[in-house]
């Protein structure tokens, strides 16, 4: 029987669904940490629970496997789907000698700067970038590439203490929120215009075996930046011209060393159609993609990451068999969520190519992500007929806030 112990700070439904692809696998004992341990409806899953005050705490990682491994005969797997998690996964792999991705390579996914640098040093195509660890840097930096640029924290994600600089008075409200030193770094990155995507891979033995593209609509930072904007993303059928962006995404995977496991990288390509990468991540993509590819392919893509990464073993080829989207749910306003409206007349018009669906919940906060407070995913045989149908729900679903 093997081992696998799963990482995660608290239950939430989505990271939950990982657990229950590995709970699926042959011959697998299932180990949960957690900062707060799961409902019992999803307790069941593990044979065994460990309860840690910090799941980012290396100390309190090493101990709690330490533990479940003296129960359980050892512990062959340490797994965890969360960006913040992989380095210090990385460390209790190298510790107990543990086969998976060490510390050092997850440092070099996860900070953005040194992944540029690595990425560049092969020939592949990213943002200009520098590490500010002044208030000179980043003048000079403007000085060299102009505005607008971005500013953002050196291991950051989802947007979040993201800065667009597009004036040397942006540019001191920026330096005053972020404050650049030797010790805290900021990464300044080249504004990319163009169309943004991600790209996904499934890598078993080092070689990507799959991958999926999605195109966003519009970028992440222009929905941050604009409250009435809906984040849509939809995953087309058709994939014509973009030979380029796939060989770069391939070749990023094996140049930052992932051997087993998926990955979500985010690109642009420019307005005169080359290709340029934001940055990758060395975990499965969030924001219901994975459900997303599941529904393109008619595959459970949870399950194939649960084999990459456990068996090392690649069970496609996967085909796509729809052209499929998902629309965030967000509104103007600030506050709890009031309530949600439309949603009826969205079913009458296009409730037979929908999928899945999570309303906004009545009462809870509002979402500071561009994912907004719920979702919608649908499906359509054609690219067009999916877009179609993402823009009528957008413009028919409210949601509205009270303080």
């Amino acid at each position: 029987m093997r081992n696998i112990v799963y990482v995660a700070p608290f239950p939430m439904a989505a990271t939950l669904r990982f657990a229950e692809a590995l709970a699926t696998l042959d011959n697998v004992r299932l180990l949960g940490v957690f900062q707060r341990p799961p409902h019992p409806s999803k307790r069941e899953l593990f044979h065994d629970v460990f309860v840690v005050r910090n799941a980012l705490d290396v100390s309190e990682l090493l101990h709690a496997v330490g533990t479940l491994g003296a129960r359980h005969g050892g512990v062959d797997r340490v797994l965890g789907i969360l960006e913040v998690l992989q380095e210090v996964l990385g460390s209790v792999r190298d510790h107990f000698d543990l086969p998976g991705e060490r510390r050092a390579t997850a440092e070099l996914f996860r900070d953005k700067g040194r992944m540029k640098d690595a990425l560049r040093a092969a020939g592949l195509p990213c943002a200009a970038h520098a590490r500010l660890r002044s208030r000179e840097d980043a003048v000079a930096f403007a000085s060299r590439h102009g505005f607008p640029f971005v500013m953002k924290p050196a291991a950051g994600m989802g947007c979040r203490a993201t800065y667009r600089v597009s004036s040397p008075g942006a540019l001191q409200q920026a330096l005053a929120a972020t404050r650049p030193s030797p010790e805290n770094p900021v990464l300044a990155e080249e504004f990319l215009t163009g169309d943004e995507y991600s790209f996904e891979t499934l890598t078993v033995n080092g070689e990507p075996r799959f991958f999926s593209i999605n195109h966003y609509h519009p970028t992440p930072l222009e929905v941050m930046e604009n409250d009435w904007l809906q984040w849509v993303v939809t995953m087309p059928r058709k994939l014509e011209g973009m030979d380029a962006a796939v060989q770069v995404g391939v070749d990023a995977v094996k140049k930052l060393g992932l051997h087993d496991g998926m990955t979500h990288m985010e690109w642009f390509r420019r307005r005169d159609g080359r290709v340029a990468i934001g940055e990758i991540a060395m975990r499965p993509p969030g924001a219901e993609f994975v459900r997303l590819m599941s529904v393109a392919y008619e595959a459970d893509m949870y399950r194939a990451w649960a084999r990459a990464t456990v068996d090392r073993a690649y069970d496609g080829p996967f085909v796509q068999k729809h052209s499929v989207g998902i629309a965030y749910l967000r509104g103007v306003g600030q506050g709890r969520v009031l309530g949600v409206t439309g949603v009826a007349a969205a079913q009458q018009a296009v409730g037979e190519h929908v999928v899945d669906v999570k309303l906004p919940v009545i009462g809870a906060p509002k979402s500071d992500s561009y994912e907004g407070d719920g979702w919608v995913i649908v499906r359509h045989p054609t690219d067009e007929g999916v877009n179609q149908v993402l823009r009528q729900v957008v413009s028919t679903i409210r949601v509205h806030y009270a303080r």
